[in-house]
């Protein structure tokens, strides 16, 4: 009897250890969507993770080095102005816009990276997608939703704008078009103002 309620003791103590992690991590990810809003620029959460699409036909030569291991840290891509983009293969969202961003990743190629991360999907899947709809830049995968959370999601598609200097500029929490996509590039290309642009509603997986 004793073992038990030791193990239950553990196991409840397991659990709020768990909870408060988790809201810890959701209050951090909140804090840094309303300073994007608020147009203070705060540092993008750094992350390294594993690519499961290696495409990087419109990235610089310098920018496709950080590949060669398999994973890629945002650390790697700093000098390089990148559009962030969470997408997953259920989301139908992201299918509705994954021509678009095609399209402006290959008009800005060399220029602007464009990278997108996987989110709550499987990775045959996410490949399967990125095959589908001809996605021409790198993609990476989140297993854990640890980058999901320090990015303050709410759903997919959620795109975020870093410039150079590895900082959140501006960010659409949602379906991305081309006029606010062409927006959130030129924050982070020229000295246009960022903050949070309109998107469109928000999806959940499965």
């Amino acid at each position: 009897m004793r073992l038990l309620r030791l193990a239950a003791s553990v196991f409840v103590v397991g659990l709020l250890v768990l909870l408060v992690w988790a809201l810890l991590h959701s209050s951090r990810g909140a804090s840094f969507v309303r300073q994007i809003a608020d147009g203070k620029r705060p540092p993008a959460p750094p992350f390294a993770l594993a690519v499961i699409w290696p495409d990087s036909e419109t990235w610089t030569k310098s920018a496709a080095r950080g590949l060669a291991d398999g994973h890629l840290s945002l650390r790697d891509l700093r000098g390089h102005p990148v559009v962030l983009n969470f997408f997953a293969s259920w989301c139908v969202a992201c299918k509705q816009e994954a021509p678009l961003l095609h399209a402006e990743a290959q008009a800005r190629a060399g220029k602007v990276l464009f990278l997108g991360i996987d989110v709550q999907d499987l990775t045959g899947d996410a490949q399967s997608f990125a095959r589908r709809y001809g996605i021409n830049y790198v993609a990476v995968r989140d297993e854990s939703n640890a980058i999901y959370n320090a990015y303050g999601l709410t759903g997919v598609p959620e795109t975020y704008f870093i410039d150079a200097r590895g900082r959140a500029v501006a960010h659409i929490p949602g379906e991305a078009t081309r006029t606010t996509l062409d927006q959130g590039i030129a924050s982070i290309t020229s000295q246009q103002r960022g903050g949070a642009l309109p998107g469109g509603a928000h999806v959940t997986g499965p």
